[in-house]
């Protein structure tokens, strides 16, 4: 098979991306730094693009929901952008376990008051303290992230990276290979 420079590219820009969370425990990191995960995850916060119309009926809502055409429903930020779960976080702890490379990679959905759902969204949404002060959000337990090299709405890019980042149902639940 050829390889065209596009492909190649991605394929390289997705391996680096990701190599930041190979879901190893002892890849995480405190936080300490001040700079762990400041401006990426604002650039990257609830309102950084504006709202995907086809994904919500309220341009107000934080998460959304999204038909993928291979994943099916799945949850999405207010710009329409996939939402992802990490394995190494535990559901329903109220704390993030991606800080550093990780959360330049999978910058987290953060937010300055609580979040709304949008139509679809069944999952129960909560917000927790990271560790660099922001409020990031929860859906059924389990903190919310975008994937950096998604470039647009619609791309699941992430999904199934290093068999731990997953994206989500409108109820909160993974969607997994053979669940």
């Amino acid at each position: 098979m050829r390889w065209t420079r596009r492909a190649l590219l991605g394929t390289a820009a997705t391996t680096v991306a990701v190599a930041g969370c190979l879901g190893d425990d002892d890849e995480t990191d405190s936080g300490d730094d001040e700079t762990d995960g400041g401006d990426e995850t604002t650039e990257r916060g609830p309102y950084a693009r504006g709202t995907d119309d086809e994904t919500t009926d309220s341009s107000n809502a934080t998460v959304a929901v999204r038909a993928h055409e291979e994943l099916g429903d799945v949850l999405v930020g207010p710009d329409g952008m996939t939402l992802y779960n990490f394995d190494q976080d535990t559901q329903g702890a109220g704390e993030s376990t991606c800080y550093d490379g990780c959360a330049e990679s999978w910058p987290p959905l953060t937010v300055e008051s609580d979040p709304s759902p949008g139509n679809g969204v069944t999952a129960a949404l909560t917000t927790f303290e990271r560790d660099d002060g922001s409020t990031q959000v929860s859906a059924n337990g389990w903190p919310l992230y975008y994937f950096a090299p998604d470039e647009e709405p619609g791309d699941a890019n992430g999904h199934g990276a290093n068999d731990v980042w997953w994206a989500l149902r409108p109820d909160g639940s993974l969607v997994k290979p053979d669940e």
